[in-house]
């Protein structure tokens, strides 16, 4: 059995660093960070390539650029050598990552592989296509991971913004639609072979139902988990049920995910600070009943304070940090509109301890300073949304406000 742990937002601070850092940044002791590359744009998530050449996907295609993945080769200095390229159309730009050599991409509606050739910078300009037929329409978020048995899950958002709704005029309450069609061929994770082409969706093997948003998907001592995005506005919809406090409560959870796991939405949301599965309010929930009727997850960690967004989640298999981060994951929080900074309500990137049997420890902020606290919500200076280890173990974190790329390192690192 997996130990579970449940932790507020409001965590450990991370400790000052020795010299000052680029742009404001807070690390803990013994960490330094640099800054990569600039004027990217609104990036996504990262993946390396074993030869150390990095890769981001961009939330839409980039007209006029050649496409939605942004390829950089960076020097023995660490820094961009030459021009960014871009190629793909990869629309949605979430779930990138690399298996075997080859760079594995998602859109709304499939899941791509692309070779490469040696060094060269860019793939083949032809991508394969490993899984077609996903649904298109609606939230174009798709993480994916890898398990260690040939295996790629992905992630597939709910259309829904929050609860499953019937639209309610102006000055009325929400009601709930039962059964939500979503959770029929949508808001779940599959899993496909990562190494056969041209599979249909329908022929993915469903592991997991019931989540309204979520791209940190991450293979962690052995066993996938995943951080799914809580619901927002039951105050402001429901105000004699849930107070804008208990709103607060409504967590971002991150789940141990087997098959069968059911995450509760559009039905249940997780408090917390309470610690219990509620009823939401648009299918019958009272804002203090706990949710009965269903065999729903427990998460094993949950983020609230306003929902800090956490949209990626990365595994730490270097062997630059010292050894208590080893097997652990990096979680960037980007923050929610409307969310002030101060009181760490996103805006940072944080550290999970995982042990190898896949036991989650207590997190605490890794990198502050991304957002001063007269920031809210997308006027924040810098919005952390990937990461990824580089093969000499060093930490790279972008933000999406300005496509902005920082390295971490540690001790004597260069």
């Amino acid at each position: 059995m997996k130990a579970l742990f449940a932790a507020s937002v409001l965590v450990l601070a991370a400790l000052p660093a020795l010299a000052a850092e680029p742009d404001g940044l807070t690390l803990p002791s013994g960490f330094h960070a640099s800054v990569v590359a600039e004027g990217l744009g609104p990036v996504r998530h990262l993946a390396f390539r074993p030869n150390g050449d990095l890769f981001l996907s961009t939330p839409r295609a980039r007209t006029g650029l050649g496409g939605g993945i942004i390829a950089l080769h960076l020097d023995a200095d660490h820094k961009v050598s030459g021009e960014p390229k871009h190629f793909g159309a990869v629309d949605g730009g979430t779930g990138i990552g690399f298996y075997r050599g080859a760079l594995y991409a998602a859109t709304p509606s499939r899941i791509y592989r692309y070779n490469f050739k040696g060094n060269a910078l860019l793939p083949d300009p032809e991508p394969q296509v490993v899984v077609d037929g996903m649904p298109a329409t609606g939230n174009a978020n798709r993480g994916i991971a890898f398990d260690d048995k040939g295996g790629i899950f992905v992630g597939v958002t709910a259309t829904a913004a929050d609860a499953c709704n019937v639209p309610a005029p102006r000055g009325t309450t929400p009601v709930g639609v039962r059964p939500c069609k979503d959770l029929e061929g949508r808001s779940g994770i599959w899993r496909f072979s990562a190494t056969r082409l041209n599979q249909n969706f329908a022929d993915g093997e469903r592991i997991a139902t019931g989540f309204r948003d979520s791209t940190a998907l991450a293979w962690l001592g052995g066993g996938l988990y995943g951080f799914f995005h809580g619901t927002d506005g039951t105050s402001r919809a429901f105000p004699k049920l849930v107070t804008p406090a208990e709103d607060a409560q409504i967590a971002d959870e991150l789940i141990h995910l087997t098959k069968g796991t059911d995450i509760g939405w559009p039905y249940t949301y997780y408090d917390g600070v309470r610690k219990m599965r509620m009823t939401t309010p648009e299918f019958g929930g009272d804002g203090k009943t706990a949710a009965s009727g269903g065999n729903y997850a427990v998460p094993v960690l949950t983020f609230q304070a306003g929902r800090v967004a956490p949209l990626d989640l990365v595994a730490y298999n270097g062997t630059q940090f010292p050894a208590e981060y080893r097997g652990g994951a990096f979680v960037p929080t980007h923050g929610t509109g409307g969310q002030v900074a101060n009181g760490h309500n996103g805006y940072n990137v944080y550290f999970v301890p995982v042990s190898k049997d896949g036991q989650v420890g207590e997190p605490k902020i890794f990198a502050d300073g991304f957002a001063d606290s007269n920031s809210a919500g997308g006027k924040a200076k810098y919005r952390p949304v990937g990461a990824a280890v580089a093969p000499d173990g060093s930490l790279y974190v972008a933000e999406s406000n300005k496509g902005r790329v920082w390295r971490i390192t540690y001790g004597d690192a260069k």
